[in-house]
């Protein structure tokens, strides 16, 4: 984006500042125009012919320009993968801390990858970790999905789960819901 000397062009459109639009205008004149307002001449399409330039302050654009950038980098939240490691002959108790820790990775947004690790000669006994990942998938079901399928790779059996798109809960369903429990009822009595 060029500003003030740096645009080449002979003669511009010009827009102000407040978005009104001044014609073409030689350059020399639409620079000496934002001077007189203390303000910059800044190249906002380059390609166009004649090139389009608008009066502004640079530095607060700039300013807007990157704190737009953060808060969409702040949105724009990547998902990491949460990883719960267990062995295929887990305590009861110890099972379930580890799955309420997959519910709550889950239910934070984070994808879950399930690690059943084999020591020695038990990796003989697959069936055994994996009855241990469909337990876990029918705990976690209410917060994710499989995303992909329980696979041996090496001594590690690795599931990957996803979490399930929240359901919103706001007043346009709150209604319909309503309007189906009352038709139930009328039908019930009737």
């Amino acid at each position: 984006m060029r500003i003030n000397e740096q645009i080449r062009a002979r003669e511009v459109r010009l827009v102000d500042e407040q978005g009104q639009q001044l014609g073409i205008v030689p350059t020399r004149d639409a620079l000496n125009l934002a001077h007189e307002k203390n303000l910059d001449l800044v190249e906002v399409a380059a390609q166009a012919r004649p090139v389009v330039c608008r009066i502004m302050d640079y530095g607060k654009f700039k300013y807007d320009e990157s704190k737009r950038d953060r808060e969409a980098r702040k949105k724009q939240r990547a998902v990491e993968i949460k990883e719960v490691k267990m062995r295929p002959r887990i305590d009861d108790h110890d099972f379930e801390v580890k799955a309420r820790a997959a519910v709550r990775f889950l239910r934070e947004g984070n994808k879950v990858k399930v690690t059943i690790m084999f020591r020695g000669r038990e990796v003989v006994h697959a069936d055994l970790g994996r009855r241990v990942l469909d337990q876990l998938v029918s705990q976690v079901q209410q917060a994710g999905s499989v995303e992909r399928p329980a696979r041996l790779e090496g001594r590690n059996m690795i599931l990957i789960l996803t979490p399930r798109p929240i359901a919103r809960s706001g007043p346009a369903h709150a209604g319909s819901e309503e309007e189906g429990g009352m038709k139930r009822a009328q039908n019930e009595n009737a």
